[in-house]
């Protein structure tokens, strides 16, 4: 039988991908959790489009991360921290610390849990990181933390 996975199913597929299963497995299992749907040409235009329009959009992400990570690569981050009288900070600079400083910079609201530290930051100095923008874009930065 022809289905199209609505979810991604362990050995089987992702979602939008049309695969052929064996009824019973379709009809007892997959249908009724709703991980798949029936094939027919109709649903088959509709996944095209869909296909196309992911393709579109995935090609523009693309580009719009490239050009942050230009932005990115190009300043350097500065965050400021309240630090004692030799240069160790009170707490530590997280990474929303330095996901807020990139998302003033980019424009673009960027994820703490894309930005990647080599270190922990614990004293005034500068640093260096990586934020991923995309599953293709990495955007190599540098942090300057001085004491407020």
């Amino acid at each position: 039988m022809k289905i199209i996975l609505t979810h991604e199913v362990e050995k089987l597929g992702g979602a939008g991908e049309v695969v052929t299963v064996k009824d019973g497995y379709a009809r007892n299992f997959l249908i009724p959790r709703g991980y798949a749907t029936v094939w027919t040409k109709g649903a088959q235009r509709q996944i095209d489009q869909i296909a196309e329009s992911r393709r579109k959009r995935a090609t523009e992400d693309i580009e719009q991360a490239r050009e942050i990570r230009e932005a990115l690569e190009a300043t350097v981050l500065t965050i400021t921290k309240t630090a004692g009288a030799n240069g160790r900070l009170f707490g530590a600079v997280t990474t929303a610390d330095v996901a807020v400083a990139a998302s003033d910079v980019a424009g673009k609201p960027v994820d703490r849990r894309s930005v990647n530290l080599h270190t922990n930051i614990k004293s005034v100095g500068e640093y260096s990181g990586q934020i991923k923008l995309h599953t293709e874009v990495v955007a190599s930065i540098k942090i300057a933390v001085i004491a407020a």
